[in-house]
């Protein structure tokens, strides 16, 4: 049986981290105050964009296509896909012995990977023209 001061225990530690954080945070920005140098000289051209040097072109307003946006959500589906392979890889021989259930389980999800890809090159999802 546990008691009740075990549990507030956590808290008073969270707690105390979240006043050391608060603190250190208003002591480095005052101290960033204090010895910080102000900028001598406002200029319009100090607010100016720069890049590595090189003077900026055009407008910065450009329209991209929407296969674009569409090849970018289609990697991130396939990407987070993969990231949910790496627990079963882990998991893999303690489950194993228990059965070929692991084994079913990874397949119906490589098929349903494969399913969706088929279906992505068919609808010309991936060609980039």
């Amino acid at each position: 049986m546990s008691l009740p001061i075990e549990g507030s225990l956590n808290y008073l530690a969270v707690l105390i981290l979240m006043i050391i954080a608060v603190v250190l945070s208003v002591v480095i920005i005052g101290l960033n105050k204090l010895t910080g140098r102000k900028p001598s000289e406002i200029t319009r051209k100090k607010y100016d964009t720069y890049e590595c040097g090189v003077g900026y072109e055009g407008s910065a307003h450009q329209q991209f296509s929407v296969r674009y946006y569409l090849i970018g959500i289609i990697f991130l589906l396939f990407d987070v896909e993969v990231v949910f392979m790496y627990p079963w890889t882990l998991a893999y021989q303690t489950y194993l012995k228990s059965g070929p259930v692991i084994l079913l389980e990874m397949g119906l999800f490589f098929a349903l990977l494969l399913g969706g890809y088929f279906y992505l090159r068919l609808r010309g999802a991936l060609n980039w023209d």
